[in-house]
C-alpha cells in the first residue's frame, strides 16, 4: 500500500507533503523522515466547518465554540503523497562566481525580498505594518508565523524596524540555519507543540477579538477559559493578550517559555491603560450606588419625619379635645352650683317674707311638685362605641360620685392607683410591678375597697389570675399609650376640684 503521510522519527509528527516536512525540518532540525500509510486525522466540525488535524485541536474547539459533533474526513482526505522535491525558483546562491562577476559591473537594482505570502497576510491581519511584517520575514529566513513574531518582539525597538527591507534583484536569501544542542532542540519541539495548540485558537481569533473589542472580556480568567487553554499546562503566555489594548491583541500569537514574571513586565505597560479605564469605571458606578443609597436614606428619613409629626398632630388634637371636654365639665359643675346657691337664696329671702307677715312656714309638703321634665326624643343615629380612655373616666367619676362624701379617700385611691400605673409605666420588666395581691390590707383599705377601684385596673390590661387572689399584667400586653392615657386620666382627676360633680 502507498504511503499517504510522512512521519517524522524524532517526534512523530504526520506531515501531508514532502514541502511540510521540509519546512519541518528548517524549523526542528529533524532529518529523520520515513513514509507512512497512518493518515494525517482530519476531523471537521459539522457546525461551522473548521478541520481539525488533532484530537487536541479538536478539543481545545469544542471548549472555545461549544460544538462538539465532529466528522472524521481522514479517509476522504487521505492521498498517496508524491515523493519529488518542489523545484526552487530563482537562481541559487551557490551558482558559479562567474555570474556574480559579470553583474557586479553593473549597478544592481534593489527590490523587496520575496517573502510567503501566507504569512504576510497573516501578520498584516495582526495588525502589523507590511514593511515590518515583510522585514521580520525576510531576516527570519521566512521560517514561519512564530519565528516572524519573535522577531518583531526581539527588534520592536531598532530604529528601521517600519522601513522596507531592499536587496538585489536577482540575490536570494536562505534561512540561517543555526546550529542546535540537544537542550535547545527539545525546548524547539516542546514549542512546536504548544503552537498547534495555538494555531486552533488562531482559526477562530476574529471571534475572540471581536468579543474583546465589545468589552466581553476583561480578566485573564475569562480569556484563559474561552480560548481553551490554561499557562501552567502549556506554558503559552497569550491568553491574557486580549485584556490589554489593539497593541496586545497584535501580540496574541507571541509563544514563548518566558517566565511568568517577565511576562507580566512585557505587557505591564500595554495593559495599564485598560485597567485604568477599569478603575475608573467601577469607581462611577460605586458613586451612582451611593448617590442612589443616599437619596434612599433622605427619603426614608422624610418618611420617618412626615409619620413623626403626625403622631404628634393627633396626640396635640387628643389633648385639646380633653381639655375642652374638662372644661365643659367644670362649666357644667359651676352652673349647677349656682343654681343651687341662688334656690338656696330664694328659698331663704321667701322664708323670711312670710316671718314678717306673720304666716307660718310654707309647709314642705304643701309645695307643689314641679312638672316633670318631658323628656326629649332622641334621634335615632348611631352612637361612637366609647373608648378605653373615656372607660376609664368614666370609671374614675363612678368611684368618686360613690364616695363623694369621703374626698380624702377618693383623693388617696387616685393617688395609690397613679403609684401603681406609673411603676408599670417605668419598669415594665419588673414582675413585682405588674403583680398585685388583692387581700393585701393596704390595697383593700385604698383601692380595692372602693368601688370601681379593680375595674380601673382591669381597663388598664390587669387580670385576675390563680383563683382572683392577684391582679397580674403579662409583659407581652403591657401597652404604653394604654398607662400613658390612664395617667393622664387620674392627674386630671386629682387636680380638677370639679371632677365627678355631675
Amino acid at each position: 500500500m502507498a504511503g499517504v503521510s510522512l512521519k517524522c522519527g524524532d517526534c512523530g509528527a504526520l506531515l501531508r507533503s514532502v514541502q511540510e516536512a521540509q519546512d519541518h525540518a528548517d524549523l526542528t532540525s529533524h532529518s529523520n523522515f520515513s513514509e507512512s500509510t497512518e493518515a494525517v486525522l482530519n476531523l471537521v466540525c459539522t457546525t461551522c466547518g473548521k478541520p481539525c488535524r488533532s484530537k487536541t485541536e479538536s478539543d481545545l474547539h469544542t471548549k472555545r465554540t461549544g460544538h462538539t459533533d465532529f466528522a472524521d474526513k481522514t479517509a476522504e482526505a487521505a492521498q498517496p503523497i508524491s515523493l519529488e522535491v518542489p523545484k526552487a525558483t530563482g537562481m541559487d546562491v551557490d551558482e558559479p562566481a562567474a555570474a556574480d562577476a559579470s553583474t557586479s559591473s553593473q549597478p544592481e537594482e534593489m527590490v523587496a525580498p520575496e517573502v510567503d505570502k501566507k504569512i504576510l497576510e497573516e501578520l498584516e491581519t495582526m495588525g502589523f505594518p507590511t514593511a515590518r511584517a515583510t522585514r521580520a520575514l525576510h531576516y527570519s529566513g521566512n521560517a514561519g508565523l512564530e519565528a516572524a513574531v519573535n522577531w518583531v518582539v526581539e527588534h520592536e525597538n531598532d530604529p528601521d524596524i517600519d522601513e522596507m527591507p531592499m536587496v538585489p534583484v536577482n540575490s536570494k536569501v536562505e534561512a540561517p540555519k543555526p546550529s542546535l544542542t540537544p537542550e535547545e532542540m527539545k525546548q524547539k519541539a516542546q514549542e512546536l507543540s504548544a503552537w498547534s495548540v495555538v494555531k486552533a485558537f488562531l482559526d477562530d481569533f476574529d471571534t475572540v477579538f471581536c468579543l474583546y473589542l465589545c468589552g466581553g472580556i476583561l480578566d485573564l480568567d475569562s480569556v484563559r477559559e474561552l480560548v481553551g487553554f490554561r499557562v501552567e499546562d502549556y506554558g503559552l503566555l497569550t491568553g491574557a493578550s486580549l485584556i490589554g489594548s489593539v497593541l496586545i491583541a497584535q501580540r496574541i500569537l507571541v509563544v514563548w517559555t518566558t517566565p511568568w514574571e517577565q511576562w507580566l513586565l512585557l505587557f505591564a505597560s500595554a495593559s495599564s491603560d485598560s485597567m485604568e479605564r477599569a478603575r475608573k469605571k467601577k469607581e462611577e458606578e460605586e458613586k451612582i450606588t451611593e448617590r442612589e443609597k443616599e437619596k434612599e436614606r433622605i427619603r426614608i428619613g422624610k418618611e420617618l419625619l412626615e409619620a413623626k409629626r403626625i403622631e404628634e398632630e393627633n396626640e396635640r388634637k387628643r389633648l385639646m379635645a380633653l381639655r375642652k371636654a374638662e372644661k365643659e365639665e367644670e362649666k357644667r359643675a359651676r352652673e349647677k352650683i349656682r343654681q343651687k346657691l341662688e334656690e338656696d337664696k330664694l328659698g331663704a329671702s321667701q322664708a323670711e317674707r312670710r316671718r314678717k307677715l306673720g304666716l307660718p312656714p310654707e309647709d314642705p309638703a304643701t309645695v307643689k311638685p314641679s312638672a316633670p321634665v318631658v323628656e326629649e326624643k332622641k334621634s335615632m343615629l348611631p352612637v361612637r362605641p366609647a373608648t378605653k380612655q373615656e372607660q376609664m373616666r368614666e370609671c374614675l367619676r363612678s368611684l368618686k360620685q360613690s364616695h363623694k362624701d369621703d374626698d380624702a379617700k377618693v383623693k388617696r385611691a387616685f393617688q395609690t392607683l397613679l403609684t401603681y400605673i406609673g411603676n408599670v409605666a417605668k419598669n415594665p420588666s419588673e414582675e413585682k410591678f405588674r403583680k398585685i395581691r388583692l387581700n393585701n390590707q393596704t390595697f383593700q383599705d385604698r383601692v380595692g375597697s372602693l368601688q370601681g377601684g379593680i375595674g380601673f385596673l382591669e381597663l388598664c390590661g390587669f387580670e385576675k389570675i390563680e383563683g382572683d387572689e392577684f391582679l397580674f399584667l403579662a409583659r407581652d400586653k403591657v401597652d404604653m399609650a394604654v398607662l400613658n392615657s390612664a395617667g393622664s386620666e387620674l392627674t386630671s382627676a386629682i387636680n380638677n376640684p370639679f371632677f365627678g360633680v355631675l
